[in-house]
């Protein structure tokens, strides 16, 4: 019996996300949807990849790699930013976790490949020893407006210090023996949480937090919720073809424009001050409650191409909805179709986040 199944009840769906197993969902998504926005969801999140990166120049090479301002944190403090090729295409979205005596930087499993092809590329281990440490520790994630008052009674921290705390900002905190660095995240749009732990301690964590009424869920809600934020996934959203303006990273605060240099500078700054990109992320809202079909192509209502649908769900608050990179021309409101092998969806752009 799974860890899952001891958790649940019945067998978890499992799934794939770049030759990580994953949990997909426990058998009823709305219900795990109305838990997030209700109460407290617990998702494994352990398939992101982890690298702990030390020594006293690891800041500052850290810096020279990604866009936003890795010299400014302070332990404590985290950050959102981008790894990028010279040409300014994004070849890694990555988190990163200042601690006193390393930075801890984790990315999607889709990501991590080209992040680690990036710190191999130029990152001189004897100036910053590194390594993956994604096999010996574990993410939790638990979301929802009741994850600061289990949190605060799994840790003693008071609930007020947890909703005190800025986006990616974290604690070190020792509900088992052992140490656990807790991150507060915005990733889906409510009140959201991260642990990473030692994996020995992943089942212990996970059943007192599922003692206090934590519900066990999978990554689809987790993907719904990320597509209603309109943040996109690296390898579905954006890729190595794709400028940061143009997958609105800099609208999630991923860029420092006042920084100094780092790979791709040259392009981001230049779109940014004196030019503007051809294509832009945005929302699709489909009438239809069926998920828009995924690279689909988007037409205007007199069959102009504009660009193609990229993630998609259904969600149980908005139906059909997706996220899709368009030419920057079409703006939120416009009807459009979404050609499909069968006869040709109704849709309208919608700005990011849907309902924001």
């Amino acid at each position: 019996m799974t860890l899952e199944t001891a958790l649940h009840g019945t067998s978890p769906a499992i799934g794939e996300v770049a030759g990580h197993p994953v949990v997909l969902h426990h058998g009823d998504v709305a219900a795990e949807y109305g838990a997030m926005r209700a109460g407290a969801v617990l998702v494994d999140r352990s398939a992101r990849n982890r690298v702990r990166v030390e020594g006293p120049k690891a800041a500052e090479l850290l810096t020279g790699l990604v866009t936003s301002d890795v010299l400014a944190l302070t332990p404590g403090q985290g950050q959102y930013g981008a790894a990028l090729g010279p040409k300014g295409k994004i070849l890694a979205d990555v988190r990163i976790f200042a601690l006193a005596d390393h930075l801890l930087v984790d990315t999607s499993p889709r990501a991590a490949p080209g992040w680690l092809a990036t710190l191999r590329k130029y990152i001189n281990p004897r100036q910053a020893p590194y390594r993956d440490i994604s096999s010996t520790t574990r993410h939790i994630g638990l979301f929802g407006p009741n994850s600061r008052r289990m949190l605060s009674l799994l840790t003693g921290i008071p609930a007020d210090a947890l909703g005190a705390l800025a986006p990616y900002a974290h604690l070190p905190v020792e509900p088992v023996d052992a140490p656990v660095t807790l991150a507060r995240v915005p990733d889906f749009g409510v009140e959201g949480y991260e642990m990473i732990t030692p994996s020995e301690h992943y089942a212990d964590l996970t059943l007192r937090l599922s003692g206090m009424g934590a519900m066990p869920a999978g990554l689809l809600v987790c993907e719904i919720a990320r597509i209603e934020c309109g943040r996109p996934e690296w390898g579905l959203d954006m890729d190595e073809t794709t400028l940061v303006q143009e997958a609105l990273l800099d609208t999630l605060h991923a860029v420092s424009y006042t920084k100094g240099c780092y790979v791709g500078q040259e392009v981001v700054a230049r779109v940014h001050f004196r030019g503007h990109v051809n294509r832009l992320l945005r929302g699709l809202q489909a009438a239809d409650g069926e998920p828009l079909p995924t690279g689909s192509r988007i037409v205007d209502e007199s069959g102009k191409p504009l660009g193609d649908v990229r993630s998609s769900a259904t969600s149980p608050r908005l139906g059909s909805i997706a996220l899709a990179m368009v030419r920057r021309e079409a703006e939120p409101g416009m009807p459009v179709m979404v050609e499909d092998e069968g006869s040709p969806i109704r849709a309208e752009l919608v700005r990011l986040p849907f309902g924001g």
